[in-house]
């Protein structure tokens, strides 16, 4: 699978829940091949942002979409790797800021 067939295949299911695909289009091809390239070495998409342990269950929190990508998008406009945003973020309306990282350090693989 490529970005762009990921891209095609997660757009309308995420849009129909209010998540958006940022409109800066070379950073979301970027995050999706991440995606991909993790899924090929872990074996789940985890987030490109973050470092994965390569346990699936230790991870569970930060498989794209990720637990903490609803907080951040409501209270941020956009996730933590600015992949998923809202409509608003995207129009401008919500300023962009950076989101601070919501993963506890208890669960960092280090």
């Amino acid at each position: 699978m490529t970005p762009e067939e990921l891209y095609e295949r997660l757009r309308p299911v995420n849009e129909r829940r209010g998540y958006y695909f940022s409109d800066d289009h070379e950073m979301v091809r970027d995050l999706l091949a991440g995606l991909l390239r993790n899924k090929e070495r872990y074996g789940y998409m985890c987030c490109p942002c973050r470092l994965a342990s390569g346990d699936r269950e230790a991870d569970k929190d930060i498989t794209c979409p990720c637990d903490y990508r609803e907080p951040d998008v409501a209270e941020f406009g956009s996730c933590y790797c600015q992949l998923y945003v809202s409509k608003e973020w995207n129009e401008g309306v919500t300023p962009h800021q950076t989101v601070p990282e919501r993963r506890p350090v208890s669960k960092l693989p280090y």
